[in-house]
This record gives structure tokens, sequence and C-alpha cells, in this order.
């Protein structure tokens, strides 16, 4: 096995090249061998270079070895190295150099014409709003107004696939991976990075319209973690402010509670408005609770904080355009909405550098080698993004990290 080298880098630009190189040792520590932190290096090169799918023998050619495609093949498919360390060291990096705001749920669909990789099924994605054949992972972004980065995957298993011990066998599904909901799904990948790696909880921005989210809430909860969910107009919640109307009435779709609260709205500038740059929006934020029926299953831990329901309005004739519910404490109704606008920094960094260094590109079968390559891919993102790759983005070192809880 020939052992890959620097002596030939690929044709980045010197900032992305350096930093690259820089980050290598700090972020492939882990990986106790020389040729597999070489290797490790080589294909992130290959991804932020090559034209097109970022499949192995397009990295391969990519990055001047053309005869190493089965060497990086093996490194990611078949090898016994461990992603987590470095998706942790990522993590770390990115909170000394660019400090997250908050933390970004973002699902992903990838559309897979074949049967055979890990995770493949007909699936209902509610964003697309439509079924599609593929695999749907869920991503933990570190986002601020100028950049995001994924630092945490985990690849939603459904019940076709996780109930099936010859499947599982074939792709090497690990014994403790077992079947779960998307909100289970989306939950987890946020309660995986808090429980083992040593940062600071930031917010966690989440879509919350799914069926389960109740249940998503009340688990980051009690791990302490504050939460603004995106919440459906109609869930329902109880007024929990003496002096508002609906005080006293029972449980209320939100968007009632805040359509009786329009004298209250102010007007706030906010990046994700229709147009060009920031516009000013509407928005309020008012006390509400859970239901008792909500409050009896799941009951809020001793010492929780109050919920606020948040609203948006793009257009002050029509119903709230966003709905939001939170738990995040002594934060101003400006400072929540550029908080919640972070979920479009993540959908923008997603299309502008995600896609292109290939996210949704991994061409093999297996659970392990799903995992290893979108873990580089997610390096590689972060790298072309720090690089100030992207247009009209400044260095990531100017981001402001968000209140501490």
């Amino acid at each position: 096995m020939n052992a890959p080298t620097r002596a030939t880098p690929p044709p980045c630009d010197a900032a992305t090249a350096d930093l690259l190189t820089g980050l290598s040792d700090e972020l492939f520590a882990s990986l106790r061998r020389r040729d597999q932190r070489l290797r490790g290096e080589q294909y992130i090169r290959g991804l932020l270079v090559a034209r097109g799918r970022k499949s192995v023998r397009n990295i391969a050619a990519a990055v001047g070895h053309p005869e190493s495609e089965q060497n990086l093949h093996h490194f990611i498919a078949d090898s016994t190295w461990d992603w987590r360390p470095i998706r942790a060291a990522l993590a770390r990096h990115l909170q000394r150099t660019a400090p997250p705001a908050a933390w970004v749920v973002e699902p992903l669909p990838i559309p897979k014409a074949g049967r055979h990789s890990v995770g493949v099924a007909r699936q209902r994605h509610p964003q697309l709003g439509h079924v599609f054949r593929g695999q749907e992972a869920f991503g933990l972004w570190y986002a601020s107004p100028r950049l995001s980065v994924p630092v945490n995957w985990r690849l939603l298993l459904p019940d076709a696939w996780a109930r099936d011990a010859e499947r599982r066998h074939r792709v090497s599904v690990p014994e403790e991976i077992r079947p779960e909901t998307r909100d289970e799904c989306a939950a987890a990948v946020v309660l995986e990075a808090v429980r083992h790696w040593d940062v600071p909880v930031r917010p966690v921005v989440i879509d919350g319209r799914g069926p389960g989210m109740d249940a998503v809430r009340h688990r980051l909860s009690t791990a302490r973690i504050p939460v603004l969910a995106r919440v459906n107009p109609a869930t329902r919640l109880r007024v929990a402010d003496t002096a508002l109307p609906g005080f006293g009435a029972g449980p209320l779709p939100a968007e009632r509670i805040m359509q009786a609260v329009l004298g209250l709205r102010r007007s706030v500038p906010h990046p994700s408005a229709p147009g060009p740059g920031p516009h000013p929006v509407l928005a309020t934020a008012v006390l509400v609770e859970a239901p008792a029926r909500l409050g009896a299953l799941l009951p809020r831990p001793r010492g929780s904080r109050q919920l606020r329901l948040l609203g948006e309005w793009h257009d002050p004739q029509r119903p709230p355009a966003r709905l939001w519910l939170t738990d995040v404490p002594d934060v101003s109704v400006p400072q929540l909405l550029r908080t919640t606008a972070l979920a479009g920094r993540v959908a923008a960094d997603l299309a502008e550098a995600g896609g292109p260094v290939g996210l949704r590109d991994y061409s093999g079968r297996s659970f392990d080698g799903w995992h290893r390559h979108i873990t580089l891919a997610s390096v590689a993102h972060a790298v072309a993004l720090l690089a100030g790759r992207g247009p009209d983005r400044e260095l990531a070192t100017t981001a402001r990290p968000g209140p501490p809880i």
C-alpha cells in the first residue's frame, strides 16, 4: 500500500490549503497511524476540488492520485477508525474560532436510486411535502450569522431496516442502533453531543411541527438545553399572563393567541424577511403554558423555565408567518428572532458549500462508511467557509457567541 504524501497538493487556493493543513493535526489527533491522517487530509482535499459527484474515483483523480482509489475506498468503507472524536474535535475548534450563537437541527434528505445503501426507503419528508426514495439524516449545525457548520449527524433507520437482522448485518449496523422516529432522531443528534463533548450548550433551533415534537422538547428541556421550536398555528397552549386576552380560557390555538395581541407587536429588523437584506417584521412574545393533558404526560422538569410563544408577521394584514415556542430565558424578542433566522443561515450554507462538498454524495452501502464520509464532508464544508470561499462572506473569526445559559 502506497502512503499518500503532501508533496503534490490539489489546486486549492492558498488560504484553503493552509487552513486544511493546519486543521489536520488537530482534527485527526485520534487517528494513531500517520497514513490514516494523511488519507483523511487527501480525502478532504478531493471533496473540495473534485468536480461533480464526490465519488471515491472522482476524489482520487482530483487529488492527482487515481491509483489510490482502492486505498481511499478502504479508508472510508472498511477501515476501523472512529469518526466520533473527529466530530468532537471539529466542534471544539469552532467553539474557539467561530463561536456559535445557536445550534440548529436540520434534516437532510438524500435521494437514492438504489435499494441497498443503509437506511434507504420510501420516506415522507414534511419539509419537502412529498414521498421520496432515499436516506434521511439529521445534522446538528453550529450556527452564527456569518457561518454554519454541521458537527454531528444521525442517520434515520426506518423500521424495515432496524428490524431486519439480515439487512443490518449486510451494512454493519451496530447492535445499539434501534428503531426511532424522525423526532427521536432529531433529539438524539443533540443529546449525543451534549453528553459526550466538552462544549458549552447553546439554544437549539428546531422545526417542531412534527407529531412527536412535544416529547422532543421535553427531552431537551430535561437535559437543560434551551429550545426555540417552530410550531404549527393549531398548536394548543394556555395563556399564562393574567393581563392578556385568553387567560383562563383553556387551551387555545397558537395562531389565535397571537391574533388576540396584535396591539403588542413591534417592528424588528429581521434577516429572513422577504427581499434582499434585513427588513423589518412585526413581532411579539407572550407567556404560555402547555395544556394540562400534555403537562400530565410530559411534566416540566423541576426548575425549568417558562415558555414563551413568539410570533412574527411579514404582512401585518395576514396571520403570523411563523410561530415559535421557546424556553430560552431573559432574551429580548429581537434577539430571539435573530436566533430563529440562523435556520436560514444553515439552509444557505448547505446549498452554497454543503452540497458542493458532497454531504449527500456517499455512494457506498455501509453504516460506518456513510458516517466516515459525512464526517469528512463536514470538515470540508468547514474549511471552505472558514477560508472565506463563499460570496460576500467575512472570515468566521468575526462571529459573536450567543448568550450564556
